[in-house]
């Protein structure tokens, strides 16, 4: 059985199941108490299972992924929110230099079975510093799993499954998606990282994007007169090229849409790795489309202008026949 849930709804659903089955899941950063979290996603928690093991921190990032960090080596597997995912370089040294390398230095001897859950994306008029998505960063450190959710059903089984691993994960949900519906299973399940999802079949086009990209590359291949095979990567760390590369065998083109600048986005790092290793199957180029090589703005306006459209799916879509 399903109901229709939003994407907030699916996520305090997985953090709260994850909680209740094992007691050493704790989940800490700023106002994840009373307050809820920035977008509800932990209201209710605090009261459920008390200081203990949902907490308040203080206003700092680089506190926030050091305890994490030394609360996964102590053996706890601890959940840790930012309130934006921009905030992972405020953590720069735990994020980039220490964390996803502690198994690696410890020789194996320690492993770091955390969580960052940290909101990502732009579309709220919060500016440069608080709308980028950052999981192009993030993948570019080798230690990470990176995940990011684009459905509610995404969202749940892939956040059960980050807490669950013994890897350090950077979950990433977008936060223009938290009031999206769609339907979750009633009962447990979680999804596996590192597999691809094709979310459409189709014999014409491979379209490749996660997050709001994938709903509005949706929407673009609803208005063409093609038969649009989309593709969901859900994790960009490990990257499932398999299933990528079996649906541009089929269709013959490729297009990668992401919300990460076009400049050394994981765009051409997806395109690279079937072109490299799958040239053989394209009937042409890969196209590419990703946001514009600028700072995301605060104006609405001019921050959907940087964004990729629908619009500007469908051309590039068109572009590689």
């Amino acid at each position: 059985m399903t109901r229709e849930i939003t994407y907030i709804e699916a996520i305090a659903e997985a953090l709260g199941e994850e909680l209740e089955r094992d007691d050493d899941v704790v989940l800490f950063g700023e106002d994840v108490e009373e307050f809820g979290g920035n977008f509800g996603e932990t209201a209710g928690l605090h009261e459920r299972f008390g200081s203990d093991r949902v907490r308040n921190t203080p206003l700092s990032e680089i506190g926030i992924a050091g305890m994490a960090l030394g609360a996964a080596v102590g053996g706890i597997r601890p959940v840790a929110e930012l309130q934006f995912a921009d905030f992972a370089a405020t953590a720069g040294d735990e994020v980039f230099n220490q964390i996803p390398k502690q198994p690696y230095v410890s020789g194996g001897r320690l492993s770091a079975p955390l969580t960052i859950f940290a909101p990502s994306g732009a579309g709220i008029g919060a500016g440069a510093q608080h709308s980028q998505s950052v999981h192009s960063w993030i993948g570019n450190v080798p230690g990470w799993v990176v995940v990011t959710a684009t459905t509610p059903y995404d969202a749940k089984g892939l956040l059960k499954s980050s807490i669950r691993d013994d890897n350090p994960v950077f979950f990433l949900p977008h936060k223009m998606l938290s009031e999206t519906k769609g339907e979750v299973p009633d009962e447990e399940y979680t999804l596996p990282l590192g597999e691809s999802a094709v979310e459409r079949e189709g014999e014409d086009v491979t379209v490749v994007a996660t997050q709001v990209m994938f709903h509005r590359a949706k929407e673009a291949a609803a208005d063409l007169d093609l038969d649009v095979e989309l593709v969901n990567p859900r994790t960009f760390a490990p990257l499932d090229t398999d299933t990528i590369a079996e649906s541009v065998e089929k269709t013959g083109h490729l297009v990668v849409v992401d919300e990460t600048v076009e400049r050394y986005g994981t765009q051409g790092y997806i395109a690279n790795e079937i072109v490299e290793n799958n040239f053989f199957s394209l009937d042409g180029p890969p196209k590419t489309i990703g946001v514009k090589d600028v700072p995301i703005p605060v104006s609405p306006v001019l921050e959907q202008e940087v964004l990729p459209s629908v619009e500007r799916i469908k051309a590039g879509i068109e572009s590689v026949f």
